[in-house]
């Protein structure tokens, strides 16, 4: 597998900096215990959830209070397209001062075009590909959006929290940053960062309305293939290395295997790690009968091209005689999409169900 580019390394840093972080056991799964724990707190939401202000938001162990929806947005890069995903399906777009997520493709119709049309404030990322602090006060944020606590870190160049109190600028780190393991990242931390934005920019029942939705789009998706074979699945990044073997970017715990539960599938290298990623050779990938193929596309010119050439490289494999495969991004990560993800899936898993 090649080299990856100065994009991928920063998504082979955050995957390691996420993996090392702690455990949360109390995830459920996108339709389980976790998304009643989020029904019940949706049901309790105070007046100032639903659009009153000042609101108050407890993130990562901070009390951060906004008395008006944010005008000056600044989206870190942190190798994700989440939260800037999140605000565009929010409708908070015209908000975005400075934007450095993008995916380069989208499961969304027009998404990633509505994301490379955002301003980029015109910042030049620095050794850590990301906006350096200097660069940082510069663009005036009164919200700062990071994907991991690291990104609010000095020793690696950014601006602190405090340091962004100080000029009046919010902080926000998203669910999967906050001092856990994305081993345990599940749909409904999904639910929780459209809820967090939504209740910040006063648009709370869209944010339900989101959410309901892709509620409703996994709920019929799975009632579908209930009782079905159940394929193992391989979920890969393209053209990606993240450690010292071959196929070191193959996803084994997180938000993706509640995505491949709820397709009717189970991840076939789920027991090779016990980190987020596995970091295998060539040999062991060989030993292991895959049913079906999951690409992830990051910023990868031709992810479609990767799939075709490991169906050839595994000829041994059921997903290669029967040329079983789909290519995602953004959907398979935390944000607004998983529902779709789970949809693409579970009709590549089982036709005979749609």
């Amino acid at each position: 597998m090649p080299t990856p580019r100065p994009a991928a390394v920063a998504l082979a840093a955050l995957l390691r900096l996420t993996a090392a972080g702690c455990a949360d056991p109390g995830s459920g799964s996108g339709s389980g215990s976790g998304s009643r724990k989020a029904d019940a707190a949706a049901g309790n939401a105070s007046p100032a959830a639903r659009g009153a202000y000042p609101v108050t938001l407890e993130n990562c162990g901070l009390k951060q209070r906004f008395d008006k929806p944010p005008g000056r947005v600044v989206v870190m890069n942190g190798a994700s397209v989440a939260e800037v995903s999140t605000l565009l399906a929010l409708g908070q777009g015209d908000r975005i001062v400075s934007n450095q997520q993008s995916y380069g493709m989208s499961e969304v119709p027009g998404r990633a075009e509505e994301i490379r049309k955002l301003p980029t404030g015109g910042v030049k990322q620095n050794e850590a590909f990301d906006i350096p602090r200097e660069a940082m006060i510069g663009l005036r944020p009164d919200l700062v959006l990071s994907v991991m606590a690291h990104g609010f870190d000095a020793a690696n160049g950014f601006a602190t929290r405090e340091q962004l109190d100080e000029i009046g600028a919010r902080s926000y780190v998203s669910p999967e940053g906050c001092g856990r393991d994305n081993l345990n990242l599940t749909i409904d931390d999904s639910y929780t960062l459209l809820r967090d934005l939504g209740k910040v920019f006063g648009v709370e029942d869209r944010a339900e309305k989101l959410i309901a939705t892709a509620r409703r789009n996994i709920a019929e998706v799975a009632e579908k293939v209930t009782g079905t074979t159940r394929p193992k699945v391989m979920v890969v990044f393209a053209n990606m290395t993240m450690g010292s073997n071959e196929f070191s970017a193959v996803a084994a715990h997180g938000i993706y295997n509640d995505i491949l539960a709820e397709a009717g599938g189970d991840n076939a290298f789920a027991s090779a790690s016990k980190s987020s990623f596995a970091d295998l050779s060539k040999e062991q990938v060989a030993a292991t009968d895959v049913d079906a193929l999951v690409v992830v596309s990051y910023n990868d010119p031709d992810p479609t091209a990767y799939a075709k050439k490991l169906l050839k490289e595994f000829p041994q494999w059921s997903a290669a005689r029967q040329n079983k495969f789909v290519v995602l991004s953004d959907s398979m990560h935390l944000g607004p999409s998983n529902d779709v993800a789970v949809r693409r899936i579970a009709g590549m898993l089982h036709p005979e169900a749609f």
